[in-house]
């Protein structure tokens, strides 16, 4: 590419190097992040579109085929949630986000101008372009541990069904019940802008009761969740059956301490 001297820029390597994906043709490479707008204004030059397309299909088959193989107990309509769940723009964005793919972009002047940078729709096409790219240079055998790698966070919160994954969600709803309060988070970042690190600390009643890391804030503050939710769960009171006296429908008999046996079920 004339405007690029023919090779890849220093970031677009850098972030093949860290996905370990050893390239053979950087004009692939560049092409993964070519956006129309720019290649408007470089005639001779092919958008990436055509690798989005492509790398849209591959993302779904190694993402069906590692459901199938992983999840033998998911029901048809159950595997199809759990491959929608993850194969959807949000997704493909935060997965773009989390890579750095923004400075990677070849956008013309007018779409860098506006934020393109870090439109959720530029960056869930290039995370597919990208994938096509890199099936076509080194094969299928690649682009499935590079998939793997960064959808399998994903795809096991997916598996697990409604609810399941968001442990933040889960954690406020356990919080507003034993202590009638909401947890509060404390998040820190180290590393440089192409590799960041988050680490997320989670307060409740005052004290830090989870802490977690992640390639972004929300993976990081879901970590502390899940150490939180654990622990407070396994040291909540257990639930109290129903006795006798109480009628299916009818009103709920005060259990001691003030807590109606319906709510403490």
């Amino acid at each position: 590419m004339d405007e690029l001297g023919g090779r890849a820029t220093a970031e677009q390597v850098a972030l093949a190097s860290r996905l370990g994906w050893p390239v053979r043709d950087p004009g692939l490479l560049v092409q993964a992040f070519a956006h129309r707008s720019w290649c408007a204004e470089n005639p001779g030059h092919e958008p990436n579109e055509r690798l989005e397309f492509l790398g849209d299909a591959v993302l779904g088959l190694v993402v069906t085929d590692y459901l199938f193989r992983s999840y033998p107990e998911l029901a048809e309509g159950e595997l199809a949630k759990a491959r929608a769940a993850v194969v959807n723009s949000a997704s493909l964005a935060g997965i773009a986000r989390e890579l750095g793919l923004g400075p990677c972009l070849l956008l013309g002047k007018g779409e860098d101008a506006s934020g393109g940078r870090s439109k959720p729709s530029i960056l869930a096409d290039v995370t597919e372009a990208l994938i096509g790219a890199i099936y076509l240079d080194a094969g299928y055998q690649v682009v499935e541990e590079v998939v793997l790698r960064l959808v399998a966070d994903r795809v096991a919160e997916a598996a697990r069904g409604p609810g399941g994954q968001d442990y933040k969600t889960r954690l406020q709803e356990l919080c507003a019940q034993q202590l009638d309060e909401l947890p509060v988070y404390s998040v820190s970042e180290r590393g440089p802008d192409h590799a960041k690190v988050f680490e997320a600390e989670v307060l409740v009643g005052g004290g830090v009761r989870g802490v977690g890391e992640g390639r972004s804030k929300r993976q990081a503050e879901q970590a502390a969740a899940r150490h939180a939710w654990q622990a407070l769960h396994a040291s909540a009171p257990p639930s109290r059956p129903a006795g006798p006296a109480e009628a299916p429908g009818g009103p709920a008999t005060p259990a001691p301490g003030g807590t109606s046996r319906a709510e403490a079920t």
